[in-house]
């Protein structure tokens, strides 16, 4: 799963991954976490979502992350919005508003570059990332985000022998070993919603849940 992958996904188009509403489960579950309004809030792998407006459109200061230049282009282009371009250490950053869109590697993202930032938003980064890069990744974000932050994860677990990903099944044992130390965690929602999702009945799937997890960064970790 290099950089190459996921740049000629979105050149050449192929990006069902991308959501042509606001997710549901974050418009019904994000104002639970009760953030004040201008909280800064980390968006990892955030392609061009539509879920990042309607952050913005909450009173919160957004802070996407997205390795492809092109979902960070179109997502202004398609927004008719005119961002301010500057470098800020290894990062393209395309800012405009509250929306700041950094491109490029989320791991080279330090904790200085996220300062203010006290919630994270996940719905397509974890599932998108093999499981030896999955625990990169949540080790970053452990070391990234301060005590007291609050966070919103969406995951898919199906058996992976019946499908290669992406999008990757990501089981609750693991959501939990990998941060479990850190965050409090608490399951807002399961469904098995293999019936809306022809490509996994199509290959012969036969369970795909999906699940909403609430996160509460405990001191002290």
């Amino acid at each position: 799963m290099q950089a190459d992958f996921w740049q000629k996904r979105w050149e050449s188009d192929q990006i069902g991954f991308h959501l042509a509403e606001v997710n549901p489960y974050l418009q019904q579950y994000w104002p639970a976490l009760g953030l004040p309004a201008q909280t800064r809030v980390l968006v990892p792998l955030c392609g061009k979502s539509l879920d990042l407006i309607w952050l913005a459109d909450q009173g919160y200061q957004v802070l996407g992350v997205e390795l492809t230049e092109k979902a960070v282009e179109d997502f202004f282009r398609e927004h008719n919005l005119q961002p301010q371009v500057s470098q800020q250490g290894a990062f393209k950053v395309y800012a405009q508003g509250p929306l700041q869109l950094w491109c490029g590697d989320f791991f080279a993202l330090t904790a200085e570059d996220i300062t203010g930032c006290a919630a994270w938003y996940d719905r397509a980064a974890m599932i998108a990332l093999p499981p030896e890069m999955r625990q990169r990744y949540t080790a970053h974000l452990n070391d990234l985000l301060p005590d007291g932050s609050k966070g919103l994860l969406i995951t898919l677990d199906y058996d992976q022998s019946q499908l290669d990903g992406p999008p990757f099944a990501v089981l609750d044992d693991e959501v939990r070993l990998r941060l479990s130390d850190a965050w409090h965690l608490d399951v807002e929602m399961e469904r098995d919603i293999l019936g809306e999702s022809w490509k996994f009945l199509q290959v012969g799937v036969t369970r795909l849940v999906e699940r909403v997890y609430r996160l509460d960064k405990q001191g002290g970790c």
